[in-house]
Order: C-alpha cells, then sequence, then structure tokens
C-alpha cells in the first residue's frame, strides 16, 4: 500500500491516511463567523480526500485575534463550528480547529481601541506597535481561555484541536528570551519561560479528557537572531508532550523573521530536517510542513523517517482533489502549488478571502460550473496563463475549443519568470495546465500564429483573444545599439550578456532579470555541499562564492523603490536577495542616453555614466492584440483577456481567463 494512503492513529482516533491540511488565514469569516463560503472551501478538500483537515486560526480572545478569524471564545460561536466540522466529517476526514492567540501580534487598528498585549511590552516589527505587559494575574486567566476554546471545539464536533505554540504568537512569546523580559515566575529561566505554554496543554488536557487528541504546531526554528533555536525547541517539545499533547506538527520562523518560509525561492520541503530532528526525541507522531506540494517529495519523507504525517497547506488550496488522484493513479494530473503567494498570502494583507493563481475556483466553491445550453465551437488564441485558463473553462462549459499558440511552447511569460534562479515552480504551472488541456479535450495548435481566415474558415462562434504582450521600445538615444538588448530575450536565454551589465527599469521583470545576472558564475548546490561536507573550505568562503557571480550588474529604476508590481510576500525575498547578490541599485534615476561604452544616468547628485558591456531594457510592456480590430465586424463573439487587454500579473490572466472562459 502506498505509505501517503496508510491509515495513522492520533491518541485513539484514526485519521485514513497521511495527509494533514495545515490551518491558514482565509479571511472567509466576517465578525468571526463561521460562512457558508469558508465551509465550502474546506468541504471541497475533505471530498478531495484528507485525512485530517485543521481549520483556523481560531480566536481564543478577541483581544488576539481579528474578526476575519474563526470565531470560538464565547458558547454563541457553537452553532458556527459545528456546521463547519460538520462539512468536513460527513465526507470522511477528521476535523481539526488550530486554536490561537495573537499576543503583541494583534494589530491595534481591529482591537476596537485596546492595546495589544504580550509577556513583555517589547515592539512588534509586524505590527509597529507595543504591546502592553501582563499583569501575573490575567496569565491563568488566558490559559483558561485556551482551555475553554479547546472545549467549545469539541462540543461543536470537531475530532482534534491544534494549539498554536510557534510562529511568534503569544505562546511563543513567552518561550523566546526576544519577547519575555519578565521577571517573575513566567520569565527568566528556560523553564520558566515554558511554563506559559505547558500549563495551556495542561488546561485543555484536562478540560477535553484523555483520549480527545491535542496537537501541537510549533517551531522547529524561529528563525530569529537571538531566539529559540533546534535544541531549545526540542526541549520544549518534549514539555508539551509530557502534558499531553498527541502529534506535533512541525512549523519554521516568526512572521518578523527574515529568512524565507513558503514562498518559491524556498526548495520543496527545505524545512522537513525539522520534524526529522523532532520526531528523534518525542513518542508520538511528527508532521512535516512547510513548502511539501507534490507527492514524490512527501512520500519519500515518509520511507526515509523523517515524518509519520504530510502537512500541506497551499498545495491543497491549488489542489482539491490532491489525495483522490493519488489514490486513483492519477498523479500526472495534479495541479500544483507554486509558491507564487499572489492569492493566498497576499491576499491576507490586503483583507481580501484566500484565492489562487493556479486555481480560479479556490475561494468560489459555491460557485457551480453549469454546462452551457448549447455547445459552441471556440477558438483560444494565445498559450498563456490567460489563454489556458480561458480554454479548461470553456470546456467546462461544455464547449469545443481549439487553442492556437504561435511560440512551439505553452506558458507565454510565465517562462520568463521562471528563468531566475527558485522561480522554476513557474514551468511546472505551465505543464499543469497543459496536461489539464489534454485531460479535458482540448485542440492544442503549438507554432500556429492564428491568422483571421484560421478563425473564419474555422467555423468558430466565438473568439477568446489571449495574445499577450510585447516589450515596450523606449524613446532612449542609443537604445537601437548592437549591445543593447530587450530582458525578455536574455531570460528566454536567445542572447547572452556582457560582464558589466545595466538592467534599465526596476518593476518585476527588471528585478528578475538582475537577479539573474548576478547568479552567473555562482557555485551550484551539489558544490557547496561538497565544499562543506569535506571541510574544503570555509563557511564564509562557502557562502561567498554562492552568492557572488561573476558579473557586475546595476540596476536602474526612475522611482523611489524597486519590485513596485511584486506581491508583498515576495517582494523582501528578492530585495534582500538584491543585496545579498551584490546589485547595485540606483533609484530615482533617470537614463538620458544609452552609449557604445555604457549609460548616461541623471541622479540626485547628478549626471554620471554607468560602464556596460551590456545593456538590458526592462521598462514595461504592452498589449499584443493584432486580431481584435480585424474582428470586430465579423459577426463572431470576441473577448479580450490578460495582457491583450490590460497588463497585469499572472494572477489577473488567470482569473480573467477562467471568468472569459464561463461567459460563454
Amino acid at each position: 500500500m502506498d505509505p501517503l494512503l496508510q491509515p495513522i492513529t492520533i491518541n485513539k482516533t484514526e485519521v485514513r491516511n497521511r495527509f494533514y491540511m495545515t490551518a491558514m488565514h482565509l479571511n472567509m469569516c466576517q465578525d468571526y463567523e463561521v460562512s457558508d463560503r469558508i465551509c465550502a472551501f474546506y468541504e471541497e478538500r475533505a471530498k478531495g480526500g484528507v485525512g485530517m483537515i485543521c481549520v483556523g486560526f481560531v480566536s481564543v480572545d478577541p483581544i488576539g485575534s481579528m474578526f476575519t478569524n474563526i470565531g470560538a471564545h464565547d458558547d454563541k460561536y457553537i452553532p458556527g463550528l459545528a456546521k463547519l466540522a460538520g462539512a468536513i466529517n460527513k465526507h470522511g476526514a477528521r476535523s481539526c480547529a488550530q486554536i490561537n492567540h495573537q499576543g503583541r501580534y494583534a494589530f491595534g487598528m481591529f482591537l476596537g481601541g485596546k492595546q495589544a498585549v504580550a509577556p513583555s511590552a517589547i515592539a512588534s516589527r509586524l505590527t509597529g506597535e507595543t504591546p502592553r505587559e501582563l499583569a501575573a494575574d490575567e496569565i491563568p486567566v488566558i490559559i483558561d481561555q485556551y482551555a475553554q476554546t479547546a472545549r467549545r471545539c469539541k462540543e461543536g464536533g470537531f475530532s482534534a484541536v491544534e494549539v498554536l505554540c510557534g510562529t511568534g504568537y503569544l505562546i511563543s512569546q513567552f518561550l523566546s528570551p526576544l519577547t519575555n523580559k519578565r521577571e517573575d515566575e513566567w520569565g527568566g529561566s528556560e523553564e520558566n519561560r515554558m511554563k506559559f505554554g505547558v500549563q495551556v496543554i495542561e488546561a485543555t488536557r484536562k478540560i477535553c479528557g484523555p483520549d480527545y487528541p491535542i496537537i501541537v504546531r510549533m517551531n522547529g526554528n524561529d528563525m530569529m537572531e537571538g531566539g529559540m533555536r533546534g535544541e531549545e525547541l526540542r526541549r520544549f517539545a518534549q514539555a508539551l508532550e509530557a502534558a499531553g499533547a498527541d502529534a506535533f506538527c512541525i512549523n519554521v520562523g516568526w512572521h518578523e523573521a527574515r529568512v524565507p518560509q513558503i514562498t518559491m525561492g524556498v526548495p520543496r520541503a527545505n524545512y522537513a530536517y525539522l520534524a526529522r530532528r523532532m520526531k528523534e526525541v518525542l513518542n508520538v507522531p511528527v508532521i512535516a510542513s512547510h513548502r511539501i506540494n507534490d507527492p514524490d517529495d512527501a512520500r519519500e519523507l515518509l520511507v526515509t523517517g523523517f515524518c509519520d504525517m504530510i502537512g500541506m497547506g497551499r498545495a491543497l488550496i491549488a489542489e482539491p482533489d490532491l489525495v483522490n488522484k493519488i489514490a486513483a493513479d492519477k498523479e500526472d494530473e495534479i495541479l500544483h502549488c507554486v509558491a507564487c503567494a499572489q492569492g493566498c498570502f497576499d491576499h491576507v494583507f490586503l483583507l481580501r478571502p484566500v484565492e489562487c493563481l493556479c486555481n480560479p475556483r479556490a475561494g468560489h466553491e459555491l460557485e457551480p460550473i453549469e454546462k452551457a445550453d448549447k455547445a459552441r465551437k471556440v477558438a483560444v488564441v494565445g498559450g498563456g496563463p490567460a489563454g489556458m485558463s480561458a480554454a479548461l473553462a470553456a470546456t467546462d462549459r461544455g464547449h469545443e475549443v481549439t487553442l492556437f499558440e504561435k511560440e512551439n511552447y505553452l506558458g507565454g511569460q510565465i517562462n520568463l519568470a521562471a528563468a531566475p534562479a527558485g522561480r522554476e515552480e513557474f514551468i511546472m504551472l505551465a505543464e499543469d495546465l497543459e496536461m489539464k488541456m489534454l485531460n479535458a479535450g482540448v485542440a492544442i495548435e503549438i507554432a500556429h500564429e492564428a491568422t483571421i481566415e484560421d478563425i473564419k474558415e474555422g467555423g468558430f462562434d466565438a473568439v477568446i483573444l489571449a495574445t499577450g504582450a510585447v516589450p515596450l521600445a523606449p524613446p532612449i538615444p542609443g537604445s537601437d545599439l548592437p549591445h543593447v538588448v530587450q530582458s525578455w530575450d536574455y531570460l528566454l536565454g536567445d542572447v547572452l550578456a556582457g560582464q558589466r551589465v545595466v538592467v534599465v527599469g526596476g518593476g518585476a521583470v527588471g528585478v528578475e532579470t538582475a537577479l539573474t545576472l548576478a547568479e552567473e558564475g555562482t557555485i551550484n548546490a551539489d558544490t557547496a555541499k561538497f565544499l562543506l561536507v569535506n571541510e574544503a573550505e570555509t563557511p564564509e568562503e562557502i557562502r561567498y562564492l554562492c552568492t557572488h557571480g561573476t558579473k557586475d550588474v546595476t540596476l536602474v529604476e526612475m522611482i523611489s523603490k524597486v519590485g513596485k508590481d511584486i506581491g508583498k510576500s515576495t517582494r523582501w525575498t528578492m530585495s534582500m536577495d538584491l543585496k545579498r547578490f551584490g546589485v547595485k541599485v540606483l533609484t530615482k534615476t533617470k537614463v538620458l542616453a544609452i552609449t557604445e561604452k555604457g549609460v548616461d544616468v541623471e541622479t540626485a547628485d547628478g549626471k554620471q555614466s554607468l560602464p556596460a558591456d551590456t545593456v538590458v531594457l526592462a521598462i514595461g510592456s504592452k498589449p499584443y492584440n493584432p486580431l481584435e480590430e480585424v474582428l470586430k465586424d465579423s459577426g463572431i463573439q470576441v473577448i479580450t483577456i490578460g495582457d491583450a487587454r490590460k497588463i497585469g500579473l499572472a494572477f489577473d490572466a488567470v482569473h480573467a481567463g477562467h471568468k472569459a472562459g464561463l461567459s460563454l
């Protein structure tokens, strides 16, 4: 039997397989009330075969939460909890509720004028605010609030509770010397700093009884300078197990940590080693999590003993049927999460409900796709993300679809986004969408630039134009010189760059281009491991070789910052990489002219010349749409989407394509 599909027991509760859906902020509740939308979202994943689904987070106290979370801080929320648990349980999955208090991570604007609370009055880099230090007599009250919240979840029908003891929230704040400066019984020694979390588990065990599963979600490494690391956190886990914890889901990092945790640049299953280290000291099931998006990686983690269960969150947003497809031997049909964070994590910051770049149905489970009254013959022109999404949606409606792509490959600008190191997952999205089209019966015409004759002679009733964009040609003197190239041509490998390179334009494509250039000449992972294991070089020298390539790269941008069109959750990591890889960034800098020797610019300090062997233009793009005008009097329905209509993000393209396909 596939190890991923073997059942497992937590306390006395059997779970049907080894998949554990981790809790995520979904922003699908209002005033703490469970909504039909969140029930439908989780019910779809339960139908998809997941063993246990953890929802969350669930509010312990409004002072440590916000209104878009699931409420359980009062008995009045039990009916809503029962509705959500029932939606999961009725499909054979086990339901779990993650209970949590944000502590100093609570934003004052959502607290009705109250101040966030914490072990000590240490300012939060996440919120920019300083919390109020808890009085000693308030702490046992909060411990009881955790336990009472767990009771409500149990009474609401949840199969288990998960206590969030990591990620920089309240229990983490008591544990870490960075945020706990108390001198009473709740601070000081490691034992005292553990006390709050230990007593939360003890109180939860007491109120829920001996047989009710209590799971702990905690860090294997806080990734905070001067904070808790592996050995200390393993001691904490052992103390929590002794207090009554039945399983551990191992997390990484605080929200303030400057080490990427969930974005695309993090290698797949990168943090599974933390679960492995926890498993070495614990006697209960351990769940690995973070950036596990493929069955092969998950299977290997189980077989090699890294963990007992696989935690997946965003992978199941993208593919709710992931487990069923494994069971049906259809793994090649899985739509993988690419860790772009555009629709999930970035939406959290915007207080918008979670959606997904890869799966436009995520978050919209209440909107059924119905067959059209009459099947039509539809042409989709363009095989980028917008076109492929449109073709799939139109096919779902029952239409006969043909997709035309002028290049000999699909994906459009996804292929540009995939060029920088650590961004290769985007290629998988193009491959997954192509597989979905083939399975859906879409006729794909590769290397075929559609013409008006193709559309008319093909007998199409409707055409969706998703022809994308082309790079802008800037009105810069010297931009036609032979050493001036477009970023798209460089990223696709059609041209090479010299040793000294100036990139003009600091948007997403410019940043990606600069980072790709800066990576040239760095050592690869295999070489780094060899040098480290054999102690052939010092760790400092290996790090230098990993981050210093052979090119001198300068990025020039007119406005005050680079990456303005990159999502918040990804922008900071790419900004760090620009510094780490030695890219010189010049903002508020105007390009005056390109010469044979370099680029003449004007900054606040005056004019200067930047030497360059190659100048790469990344100043943006414009819609490319040669067919709309010639089709307007054809009598054929025409819909223009994606960059062909308006320049936007890949997320916008996929969702626009989906809506266009459903509109037919």
